[in-house]
């Protein structure tokens, strides 16, 4: 008899989290585990705004798939999944096509601004290890250009981040602190440079209360980002980015516009007639879809509501949650017994906003500059340990400020 074969796709904090406690919950003979990534890293999105700003290597948010998983228990592909053809069950890679008998989505969203000329081919984004990268060395490029060249055109050094939320707040954060470093590495004045915020919204940090955000503001405001709030992007160019305010149209000259905003879902789970709802996937309390229960979603692409049916944040503390319920749930569906349910609590807020500095609302109570970030790192080596053990948080750990 054919052991049912698992598939789980992406390796995001979901995908990797579920992998690790299924190869500790099902012996070898009940079942075959296959996991399917772009890449053979799996990496602490988490740290992203960091390895853009320069102020993280990326290696050290890299962590090898090969080192957290038992290999006489998963089967690693390296991969991108094209289409998911449930009639079948089968799931259509690049280079080959899997069959599965119960498979876990856990894939992570595609920056876009629906409608908004230029964004695709002249914004950058911070969503992966490479494209953070990217981000680093098309600025330090600027730079080394800008004080090589002749004739100097100071908008070359401009640096435009649209969307506003966390990732943009903290990439900001970390920015405005790296920029001194990096004018001094190409004898640049710090003056010359200029660093702005565009939000469409009122708050810059939506889900936050007015004293976080007023405190997030001011700390980057005196730090020398430029926000402007009530920016609708109408249009990116190469070297300009032009919004909307207040009825009139605005220009900044600028080499650089990095988008953390609006998010848009994998066509992939649209085209396999999976229910979407608010760009994610629609699942019930025991992570299966609602229209196919061979099929469970962790991480980014779950829509969860928590106990007042408000939604849910995708988090990476809402997808270690989801991953313990999945893997259960997978066990006992094998097993015959019954599954449990997953009713996220409606988590905190955190942003760090610099090294040193940083937001927090955590059980009620308003957490202010370096304690912030402590918790945020906290937080971080906890996720280390649970997915590696002391191993790999000795080995991956930040222990500034503990």
């Amino acid at each position: 008899m054919n052991k049912p074969h698992i598939v789980i796709v992406g390796a995001g904090y979901g995908g990797i989290m579920t992998a690790v406690k299924l190869q500790k919950q099902l012996g070898k003979n009940e079942a075959e585990i296959t996991l399917v990534h772009k890449y053979d890293y799996h990496f602490q999105a988490s740290c992203l705004h960091e390895n853009a700003a320069g102020t993280l290597h990326q290696d050290h948010s890299k962590i090898k798939i090969k080192d957290i998983i038992n290999r006489s228990k998963i089967n690693f592909i390296i991969d991108e999944v094209v289409s998911i053809k449930r009639n079948s069950k089968k799931i259509k890679l690049k280079n080959k096509e899997l069959h599965y008998d119960l498979l876990v989505i856990g894939l992570g969203f595609e920056p876009r601004a629906e409608g908004t000329p230029g964004l695709d081919e002249h914004a950058y984004s911070i969503t992966d290890i490479n494209s953070a990268r990217f981000v680093r060395e098309h600025i330090e490029y600027n730079f080394a250009s800008y004080a090589n060249a002749i004739k100097k055109d100071e908008s070359s050094l401009n640096i435009v981040i649209g969307g506003g939320g966390i990732l943009g707040v903290e990439f900001a954060g970390e920015l405005i602190n790296q920029i001194p470093v990096i004018c001094r590495e190409y004898d640049i004045e710090k003056t010359q440079v200029h660093l702005y915020m565009l939000e469409e919204g009122k708050s810059f940090l939506p889900g936050f209360d007015e004293k976080l955000v007023h405190y997030a503001a001011t700390s980057l405001q005196s730090r020398g980002v430029e926000m402007i709030h009530n920016a609708k992007l109408k249009e990116c160019q190469a070297n300009k980015v032009i919004y909307e305010s207040e009825g009139k149209e605005h220009t900044i000259s600028a080499a650089t516009f990095i988008w953390t905003g609006e998010v848009q879902a994998n066509p992939v789970f649209e085209k396999a007639g999976l229910i979407l709802k608010n760009k994610k996937i629609e699942i019930y309390p025991n992570m299966h879809t609602t229209i196919d229960d061979s099929i469970f979603v962790v991480g980014e692409y779950a829509y969860a509501v928590d106990e007042n049916g408000e939604e849910v944040l995708p988090t990476a503390k809402k997808a270690l949650e989801e991953a313990a319920v999945a893997a259960k749930n997978i066990a006992s569906k094998l097993r015959n017994k019954e599954l449990i349910s997953c009713r996220p609590v409606k988590q905190g807020v955190l942003a760090t906003l610099g090294r040193d500095d940083g937001v927090a609302a955590i059980q009620n109570r308003r957490v202010f500059g370096w304690k912030a970030v402590l918790v945020k790192r906290i937080s971080d080596n906890y996720y280390l340990f649970q997915l590696g053990g002391w191993q790999l948080l000795l080995k991956k750990g930040n222990f500034h400020l503990l």
